[in-house]
């Protein structure tokens, strides 16, 4: 199992952390998604490698800012 953390900036509350993991949920192969609003982190973990942008991209379309 891989596991992926990226900062994300925006998540102020646990709605923000249901609609990031909702969506990221729905990206074939991730198996689970923990999101801490507190932390501003989102943690992914994966049963095969899956490209880092597809998930920005999506955490992106949600309104959040991906920290690089």
């Amino acid at each position: 199992m891989n596991k992926t953390t990226i900062k994300v900036n925006g998540m102020v509350c646990g709605g923000c952390e249901k609609r990031v993991k909702n969506a990221l949920e729905t990206i074939e192969g991730i198996k689970k998604v923990d999101a801490n609003h507190k932390k501003g982190t989102v943690t992914i973990s994966t049963q095969e490698e899956i490209e880092t942008k597809i998930i920005e991209e999506k955490i992106e379309d949600l309104g959040f800012e991906v920290v690089k």
